[in-house]
């Protein structure tokens, strides 16, 4: 499965999204032997602003996951409408840089349907193998505002906490664009990202920006200051609504960082924390 099968995925779920429901399926999807196209590196590193080295940026790796991910939110079976599913918290975990041409086997399922205060919040995990060793795992919480978890389902956990963040570290202007120009390089071409219209359709005033170009943003700010294997905990709080003006927060916490993106009046879109393994 490829990025250009993504928007054929996104249309199918949106024909397909009323009568959803009922429990999480068990499908576990995956690809072998999966290799990063330089082109779509060198332009990802653009639009995200990581340097171009010889490993993948540590956000990278979700865009061979995401679209299996696609394609599992897709199937009939999955009890929550793809379309306006909103992106509230990314966890990822390495064991160190990944060569940029190592071949990598990718496997994905879906775990922790939960009860949220908006609604129902699932985890779409995905574990990243090179020479049959897991070497990445993302796990993304999805929000599906008004939905209902199952009868029993366990509380969603969707904070990340971090310690005061007093200095500002970088400020961006965020275009309008920013979530077309992301939708081209990840292949993520849900609606709420792409314009104003398409957003209004799902309760958003404005196109708002996806949260992993977000968090990979953040994470390139602090490029060559990283550790080589690591855990990075964000929650995406408030939505970033396009186009904006926001700030870059961090701290050092031990030999990692704690981290926020803030807009207007302190108005918090991320939180995170990166810490060594």
């Amino acid at each position: 499965m490829t990025t250009a099968s993504l928007p054929r995925l996104f249309v199918t779920a949106a024909l397909t999204a009323r009568g959803r429901g009922g429990e999480l399926p068990g499908t576990r999807l995956a690809r072998e032997g999966v290799t990063v196209d330089p082109a779509r590196l060198a332009a990802y590193s653009a639009v995200c602003g990581f340097p171009l080295t010889g490993a993948l940026p540590v956000t990278f790796p979700h865009l061979l996951a995401f679209p299996l991910q696609t394609a599992l939110m897709t199937e009939r079976a999955f009890p929550l409408a793809l379309p306006g599913l909103v992106h509230v918290r990314q966890q990822i975990a390495t064991t160190g840089p990944i060569a940029t041409g190592e071949p990598l086997d990718v496997e994905v399922w879906a775990e922790r349907f939960a009860t949220h205060r908006r609604g129902a919040t699932v985890d779409l995990c995905a574990a990243v193998s090179a020479g049959g060793t897991e070497v990445w795992r993302g796990r993304s919480t999805y929000l599906a505002r008004g939905a209902s978890a199952p009868d029993g389902a366990p509380e969603s956990d969707v904070d990340v906490r971090v310690g005061a963040l007093e200095r500002t570290s970088a400020r961006w202007r965020v275009p309008a664009d920013a979530g077309r120009r992301y939708a081209r390089v990840s292949g993520d071409v849900n609606p709420i990202h792409l314009s104003a219209l398409t957003a209004r359709a799902f309760g958003f005033p404005r196109a708002i920006a996806h949260g992993l170009w977000v968090e990979a943003r953040a994470l390139a700010a602090l490029s060559g200051r990283l550790p080589d294997a690591l855990t990075v905990d964000v929650a995406f709080r408030k939505p970033l609504l396009l186009p904006s003006t926001v700030e870059l927060a961090t701290a050092r916490a031990g030999a990692g960082w704690d981290l926020a993106v803030r807009g207007r009046e302190g108005v918090e879109h991320l939180v995170g924390t990166v810490r060594p393994t």
